[in-house]
Parts: C-alpha cells; sequence; structure tokens
C-alpha cells in the first residue's frame, strides 16, 4: 500500500503541475476562456487510460492460470522500465519543464482550440499510461485491495497539493521531492521487476522456482501484518528465488548508481502562480 501511495503521489504530482502550468500560461496570457479545452483533454486522456487498463484486465481475467502469469510478468517487467525511463526524463528536464510546455502552448493557441486539448491530452495522459502501468503491475498480483487504496490515496493528495502550489498557499522543493522520491521509487520498481520474474518462473517460462536464495518464512511469515507491510511497500518476498535476488540486484544496483552519482544541480524554483 505504501509503495503505491508513493507512486500515486509522485506522478500525480507530477501531472498536476503539468496541468497547472498549461492553466497558469493561458491565465497569463489573458486566455481564460481556453482553459476549458486543457480540461477537455484532460478528461479524454484519464478517460483512454481507464479504458485501456479495464480492457486488459477485463481479458486477463479470460485467461488460464499460466497466460495469466505470463502477461502479468511480462507486463510487470514492461512497467518497470517505462517507470525507468520516467524518473531519468523527469531528473533530465525537470529544470526546463515549465519553459517546453509554455512553448508548446504558446504554438497550440496560434493553431486553435483542439491544438490546446491535443497537448493537455498528450501531456497527462503520457504520465496517466505510465503511472497506470507500475499501479497496475502490482495491484494485480494482490490478493487485497490495499495497493489501490494506496494509489487512490497518493494521487488525491497530489491533487491538493498540485492545487496548493498553483493558488500559492504552498511552496516546496520540488527539485528535492523528486529526487528523493526517484530513488524511493527505484527500489519499489526492483520489487516489481523481481515479481514479474516470479509471475514468469510460476508460468515455467523462467527455470530455477524453486532453487530459493534463502527462506524466512519462519520469521517474516507472508500473513503477517510486517510481512504484508514489505510485500506492500518493496514487493518483498521472504523465499525468493535465486533468479528473483539476481534480478532485483542486477536492476537496483546500477540504476540507483546511474540516478545518484551526478544529481543535477537545483535550478531557481519557478513558481507557478495564476497572477
Amino acid at each position: 500500500m505504501l509503495g503505491n501511495f508513493l507512486i500515486g503521489l509522485r506522478e500525480g504530482l507530477e501531472a498536476s503541475l503539468i496541468v497547472s502550468i498549461l492553466i497558469a500560461y493561458l491565465v497569463k496570457s489573458g486566455r481564460r476562456r481556453e482553459i476549458r479545452f486543457v480540461w477537455w483533454g484532460v478528461g479524454t486522456a484519464l478517460a483512454l487510460v481507464v479504458a485501456v487498463f479495464t480492457v486488459i484486465t477485463l481479458v486477463v481475467d479470460q485467461l488460464s492460470f499460466r497466460a495469466q502469469e505470463i502477461v502479468g510478468g511480462t507486463l510487470s517487467i514492461i512497467a518497470v522500465g517505462m517507470v525507468t525511463w520516467m524518473i531519468f526524463w523527469m531528473r533530465r528536464t525537470a529544470r526546463h519543464l515549465k519553459r517546453e510546455l509554455e512553448s508548446q502552448m504558446s504554438d497550440a493557441l496560434a493553431l486553435g482550440s483542439l491544438a490546446l486539448a491535443t497537448v493537455a491530452f498528450l501531456t497527462v495522459g503520457r504520465e496517466g499510461l505510465e503511472t497506470a502501468a507500475i499501479i497496475w503491475a502490482t495491484i494485480i498480483g494482490s490478493t487485497t485491495s490495499g495497493p489501490f487504496v494506496g494509489s487512490t490515496l497518493g494521487i488525491l493528495v497530489a491533487v491538493a497539493l498540485g492545487w496548493l502550489i498553483y493558488r500559492g498557499a504552498l511552496r516546496i522543493n520540488l527539485s528535492v521531492f523528486f529526487t528523493v522520491t526517484g530513488a524511493l521509487l527505484i527500489i519499489v520498481a526492483a520489487g516489481v521487476f523481481a515479481y514479474g520474474i516470479f509471475d514468469l518462473q510460476e508460468a515455467r517460462v523462467l527455470p530455477g522456482l524453486t532453487n530459493l536464495a534463502f527462506d524466512i518464512t519462519n520469521i517474516i511469515p507472508k500473513d503477517s501484518w510486517y510481512g504484508t507491510l514489505l510485500k506492500g511497500t518493496v514487493n518483498f518476498q521472504p523465499d525468493p528465488s535465486w533468479l528473483q535476488v539476481i534480478a532485483w540486484i542486477a536492476y537496483v544496483v546500477p540504476v540507483l548508481w546511474l540516478y545518484l552519482r551526478k544529481a543535477p544541480t537545483p535550478a531557481p524554483r519557478e513558481e507557478v502562480r495564476a497572477s
């Protein structure tokens, strides 16, 4: 649950800030009447994300157990790739995000209302698909509602924070926020990657399901509150196979090192204000 809360919080805040920048630009340009086209784009993007993952879920439910494990494991690994790309993309472009979005909005204003809606649709749709992919990968393997509740709460908190930042009622160091949450998300993604490997092992696509690296289920039972907590936050498994452990290490060590080795110098903070 906590892992999904983090995903929802970070990605929700990122999307909220993008929408805030788009709206603030229209306000400062004296084009308040055009704001409705931004909301049309946002609404269409969210509807598309919901539709895509609803169809995926319905299709997966009709598959055999082995096919479900193959699809779930494959999508988990794809989701890890998407979230890894997103983390590094945000780290690289965060300082220039406002300038780039305003440039896109300037071009869109010259083209008309459809172009405005398209800019909002593409920017929010990209964030939504990335967020939904990794949340779906964690929810599909869970037997409780915790991951869904956690991600929903994270998104709601992010929307509230985004609105407060837009109104000028809250100021946070976004560079520090995204750097810290990015590092934590790498740990979460490593757990999703290892669980994706487990799914493929259960489907007999990959070998070594019974070759356990260790088994501490007597210390951390899977059905205990702390076992559930570790599972919900970082996808910790008390009896992983060697292949899962190798995959976790092979992902988290180089990715975390690359992410932290040269943190970008924080640029002067740009306020997202309507006035």
